[in-house]
């Protein structure tokens, strides 16, 4: 995309996509549309599902402008086809003539199958079991060969970059900004040794939230793999954990009892649970942050800034710096 098309889309990053753009993209790639289009949940990229004429749904996901290259997403979606070979139930891109990524307009997408299912209920130990399975065979791919264009995850990226754009930005409230400099720099002291650590670094989903698990026929489609990078493997299971600490305990236990049928967990790596979860909060509110601009955040996040806002986050942020004293979940 040419520089000038970027810059001016900074500010609006979807500007010009309107439904007769996507409707006219998707006949482009050879997609029949009927003319249907409803909008899916979905904040970092515009995601619909399309009607297709005699044929099932699609769901069409047009890519923020300026945030991945091309290269990074066709490695995405590499990844994707990989898993499916080897039989892992993964949501994949449609491919016409060996192309899975187009671009229309100045605007990069990808079509999906339409796929139904809820989140799975990890209160259930055979779904547990059947998650650790899935996860397993997942990271036994994912470790075979690295990535070359997605990201890795870092304390420097997810912490240290995050906290540095929210103090530069204007968005903290002038009186809380010494309180969330203090406690993200304590945070970001304590956890960056022990993420260092890490001994394991493979090809992860990244965001392996319930969100991401559409449970149907007794298995789990993995379904958004936008943020896949390279990683520790348990950063795909902890998100997965609830409950007490007693009950993420014996989550996590299940899982990675069922995990280690198809590839080796390193138990020192529930020393990194905590750490990373550290990092997700200050890279969570840093994203809401740096797309303030687009007009879907302040929609889909209408608490986010003021004394309130910046309060209880700075409050939850220092309750995670005592989380990081407890001893590691024991398997």
């Amino acid at each position: 995309m040419e520089t000038s098309r970027i810059a001016a889309m900074s500010d609006a990053p979807y500007q010009g996509l309107s439904p007769e753009t996507m409707l006219d993209a998707l006949d482009r790639a050879g997609f029949r549309t009927d003319g249907r289009l409803m909008p899916l949940n979905s904040y970092e990229n515009r995601v619909y599902e399309a009607g297709i004429e005699d044929d099932a749904p699609v769901v069409a996901k047009f890519y923020r402008p300026d945030r991945w290259t091309d290269a990074a997403i066709l490695e995405e979606h590499a990844f994707i086809a990989e898993l499916c070979d080897a039989g892992l139930p993964c949501v994949a891109p449609i491919s016409r003539d060996g192309v899975s990524l187009f671009e229309y307009e100045g605007f990069r997408y990808a079509v999906f199958p339409r796929q139904a299912g809820r989140p799975p209920n990890v209160e259930d130990r055979e779904v547990l079991r059947i998650l650790g399975h899935a996860l397993g065979r997942m990271h036994a791919v994912g470790a075979t060969t690295p990535f070359a264009h997605r990201r890795r995850l870092t304390v420097g990226d997810f912490a240290a970059d995050s906290a540095a754009f929210l103090l530069g930005s204007g968005l903290i409230e002038p009186e809380l900004t010494d309180a969330y400099r203090a406690v993200t720099s304590q945070l970001i002291e304590r956890v960056a040794p022990v993420i260092e650590t890490a001994r394991t670094q493979i090809r992860i989903h990244g965001d392996c939230h319930l969100g991401n698990l559409l449970w149907r026929y007794d298995a789990p489609n993995f379904v958004d793999f936008d943020d896949t990078m390279t990683g520790p493997p348990v950063q795909d299971l902890w998100m997965l954990l609830s409950g007490d600490r007693d009950d993420r305990s014996r989550q996590l236990a299940d899982l990675v009892e069922a995990y280690e049928v198809f590839h080796v967990f390193d138990a020192l790596e529930t020393r990194l649970i905590e750490p990373l979860r550290a990092l997700r909060m200050i890279h969570h509110a840093a994203w809401i942050g740096r797309r303030w601009h687009d007009p879907a955040f302040p929609v889909a996040f209408p608490d986010f800034g003021g004394t309130r806002y910046w309060s209880e986050h700075i409050l939850t942020l220092k309750e995670q710096l005592a989380a990081l004293d407890e001893p590691p979940l024991t398997l």
